[in-house]
């Protein structure tokens, strides 16, 4: 949503387009004005055929992966002739044809969308780059024996072949290339996961919401491999407030959490001094057992700091997250505890000294854009390499345990809040955010990187091209 609403303020018509699924989602969180659109960008949907769910449910990922390979061409080109069709009429000018497809890297079938409609293809990567570098070596782990796994004795053993990528672990990678080999359902998210970046490499434009000075190494392996033009662009959303998204009706009426925000949890965060907040947030769909969830609880008490705690709804496996009211009554003067949060508005805040964060992309984008270390609790997909590069090549984090125990989450948050270790830590943060809003300032690797995507993809902007 960050690159359309950018791509929309240099001019382009955009058309969102979601699957039936997430659109009635951001609906129901947040409310039909959200989808309402303007009359340069609006929303559209097209069935996903996945099957019949709870409304607040995350969708099965195996099911994902079975409808993007199977069901959704066809029901995407039909949208697409509905928008390329031409009406002699007001409603033409306002709609223009589709001239360039961007897509998630996920959404392959996109790829065959736009060899079919004869318009040019990206593909956008919502990930670090460092995941896309190491999934595009799953091919290798295969041909090496290494994956599927067979057990668990090579975890620790470096990856020495692996270009840009400084003696990665076995463990770093990416989730699915420490599938066992007797798991299945897993077998099938590691293949899918696997063509899914490969057919990335057949667009003409592939985009990285990333900065060369933070990943310039993995950058410079992805270019090795890619034949088309490689468009670093992060941090996206430092990079909308640089090139602006619009006026504020704009804004409201083109949303993109997927969540609806709780704007008291700021008035809260404004009241503490500097330095001071623990901020917690397991991301969008992490969830998490009951068992953990009182590890946190308790972990947090203990720790006597002041903390802003974001519990989804659907945050528990099968349950919801309910809290004793012992734990309630021992933190109520300096626990803050949210459903959702305006998440670069609440790191940005000089109250919050460190971010306990399951290292998710965006997560980790916005956390080194404003110069917060990060305590890291990697769950799945590209966030154990996330959490090797933020504590060990850039040095701003932290690793918790995954079996978390509350007497760990104490010690961590004192290592990186009151020691000589969390000061340097706090220091590299700093710079880091140094770097990150030089990339976007003018003359910065990523506003050129955007700017020149922007020309490469201008045809007919000038008359509302349709991307």
């Amino acid at each position: 949503m960050q690159l359309a609403k950018l791509l929309h303020a240099s001019g382009f018509h955009v058309t969102f387009v979601n699957t039936e699924h997430i659109h009635r989602w951001l609906v129901r969180t947040r409310g039909p004005e959200s989808v309402k659109g303007l009359p340069d960008f609006q929303f559209r949907a097209f069935p996903d055929g996945l099957p019949p769910s709870d409304k607040d449910a995350t969708q099965d990922p195996h099911d994902i992966c079975h409808a993007t390979q199977h069901y959704c061409l066809q029901p995407f080109m039909e949208l697409m002739n509905q928008l390329n069709s031409t009406p002699e009429d007001q409603e033409a000018v306002m709609n223009p044809p589709v001239t360039c497809i961007v897509s998630d890297g996920g959404m392959t079938f996109s790829t065959k969308a736009a060899e079919l409609l004869g318009v040019q293809h990206a593909t956008f990567w919502p990930a670090s780059a460092c995941a896309f570098l190491a999934y595009l070596q799953f091919d290798e782990l295969i041909r090496r024996g290494i994956s599927p796994l067979q057990g668990i004795a090579t975890l620790e053993k470096p990856l020495e072949w692996i270009p840009g990528m400084n003696n990665i672990r076995l463990r770093d990678m990416p989730s699915y290339a420490t599938t066992m080999a007797d798991a299945a359902g897993d077998i099938i998210l590691f293949h899918t996961i696997k063509n899914a970046v490969r057919n990335s490499l057949k667009s003409s434009g592939l985009i990285i919401n990333t900065f060369d000075a933070l990943e310039g190494p993995v950058l410079a392996a992805i270019e090795a491999e890619f034949s088309g033009q490689l468009y670093s662009i992060g941090p996206l959303h430092l990079l909308g407030e640089q090139i602006g998204s619009g006026s504020d009706e704009s804004r409201s009426r083109i949303g993109s959490s997927l969540w609806k925000e709780d704007l008291k949890c700021v008035e809260w965060i404004d009241r503490r001094e500097a330095d001071s907040v623990v901020y917690v947030n397991y991301g969008s769909f992490t969830t998490i057992s009951a068992e953990q969830l009182m590890e946190f609880a308790w972990g947090l008490a203990e720790s006597k700091r002041p903390f802003l705690w974001i519990l989804r709804d659907d945050v528990v496996m099968g349950d919801s997250a309910v809290l004793p009211v012992e734990f309630l009554e021992e933190i109520k003067d300096r626990g803050c505890i949210a459903n959702w949060c305006p998440q670069p508005q609440v790191l940005s805040h000089p109250a919050v000294a460190v971010f306990l964060t399951h290292c998710g992309w965006n997560s980790t984008m916005e956390s080194v854009s404003a110069g917060v270390p990060m305590i890291c609790w990697p769950f799945f997909g590209d966030q154990p390499t996330n959490r090797r590069y933020a504590c060990s090549e850039w040095g701003i984090g932290v690793e918790l345990s995954v079996d978390v125990k509350r007497g760990e989450i104490v010690d961590l948050v004192e290592r990186v809040m009151s020691t000589e270790e969390g000061q340097g830590m706090k220091q590299r943060a700093l710079e880091w955010k140094r770097r990150a809003r030089e990339a976007i300032d003018a003359g910065g690797s990523s506003i050129n990187s955007f700017t020149r995507f922007v020309e490469d993809h201008a045809t007919g902007v000038d008359h509302g091209a349709n991307a």
